[in-house]
């Protein structure tokens, strides 16, 4: 029997049949809302978890399953078990979503006051709604930090960042582990500043780890994505429910172009490291320049953290001129290789000024105590020609 003749209308409606039949090179972008099943039963099987396979792009699709497992195995490298990782939309749908599938009202936070500026206004206005409360404290300091942990029931989870954003402190992950399972803690890292490559945080018992892959992992400015990575499969599931259910999670498109920038990911990270040793060296030497915040550079206060937990140090760096806002400006402006934007990890170089920009709705004490002066520069330092870096920095600063 013959097939039947369809209508133009009919045919232009008809999805187009996969020609391949042999393995593509590089990773496919699956640009599909939802998937098929053969028959109804193979869809009730799916659905029931009686037999594994997609079926809506919210709840999974092969381009971001495919790039979670590479980030989940570039956390545990050399770990004698592997990561779980659910890929999200961003690096604050990251925090969100681990944060609200770990904690429940009641709950309390102990944090570190120098962090990125979006965490302290999510615990201030997404979680305090949920009477999700948080404390800080100098998590270098152990027995202000068992002090805290012992007399506080309702804490419940240590968040940090190593090195901080943007005076970039580290912390001894070991010691405070240590503590953490003292009293029980779970703890959660945002590596985004240093990649697995510089920093595997899972490997001194850190709980979870939390990407902006927006920045370095992904390293070219073209996407919006994060992820979050833990060890435990059984609470990594609960995570991925609650992106599923939040609606927060990755599109193909974005983890596609994660997945291209993971592939330069250790030669730039090398790089970004090398570069930025080099500026800081530079703008210590200037007069015009009070403090250069770097954890490679010997007088740093946690430098001998880093050699001990970082395989490089990073790309990031703040350095504070004598002067205000004004003579930050001037600076600023006057640079030509440097792009002046919010946000950090591109293959060039970026600027930004904290204290009018990320830090802005910090309080002013807070940004006192921790150095987030008006004076203050923060700088992802590209993988150009060192040498034209430098020399941009110096005319930049030249009366």
């Amino acid at each position: 029997m013959s097939e039947p003749i369809f209508s133009a209308a009919t045919l232009c409606v008809q999805e187009t049949v996969d020609p391949m039949d042999t393995s593509s090179h590089t990773l496919p972008i699956y640009a599909t809302s939802s998937f098929v099943f053969d028959n109804l039963q193979q869809g009730i099987d799916i659905f029931s978890g009686a037999e594994s396979g997609y079926l809506y792009g919210r709840f999974g699709n092969p381009t971001c399953d495919a790039v979670a497992e590479k980030l989940a195995a570039l956390e545990s490298y050399g770990l004698p078990e592997n990561a779980h990782c659910v890929l999200v939309s961003s690096g604050m749908a990251a925090i969100s979503a681990v944060l609200m599938a770990l904690l429940k009202p009641g709950d309390k936070i102990l944090t570190q006051a120098d962090i990125y500026g979006g965490t302290t206004d999510f615990f201030n206005q997404i979680l305090a709604s949920y009477h999700i409360g948080f404390e800080t404290a100098d998590l270098n300091d152990v027995e202000q930090v068992e002090n805290i942990l012992s007399n506080d029931p309702s804490i419940r989870l240590i968040y940090l960042e190593s090195p901080t954003n943007p005076i970039l402190i580290c912390v001894d992950l070991e010691k405070l582990v240590s503590l953490a399972k003292k009293y029980n803690q779970l703890t959660v890292i945002d590596n985004t500043f240093c990649t697995p490559v510089v920093q595997q945080p899972l490997k001194w018992g850190i709980d979870y780890v939390v990407h902006s892959t927006t920045k370095y992992l992904n390293g070219h400015g073209n996407t919006i994505s994060g992820c979050i990575i833990g060890k435990n499969a059984e609470v990594m599931q609960r995570v991925k429910q609650t992106v599923k259910l939040m609606g927060c999670s990755a599109n193909p498109w974005d983890a596609w172009l994660v997945n291209n920038g993971l592939k330069t990911l250790a030669l730039r990270m090398e790089k970004h490291s090398l570069n930025a040793l080099e500026l800081a060296k530079f703008l210590s030497s200037h007069p015009s320049v009070k403090k250069v915040y770097y954890p490679g550079l010997s007088q740093h206060k946690t430098h001998s953290i880093a050699r001990k937990q970082m395989q490089y140090f990073g790309g990031m760096l703040s350095f504070e001129l004598n002067g205000g806002i004004e003579v930050a400006r001037k600076c600023i402006d006057k640079l030509k290789l440097a792009t002046i934007a919010p946000t950090l990890g591109d293959v060039n170089t970026l600027i930004m000024h904290p204290y009018t920009m990320s830090h802005r709705n910090v309080p002013s004490a807070v940004r006192e105590k921790y150095g987030i002066s008006e004076g203050l520069i923060r700088v992802s330092v590209g993988i150009e020609a060192i040498g034209d870096l430098i020399n941009d920095f110096r005319q930049s600063l030249a009366d």
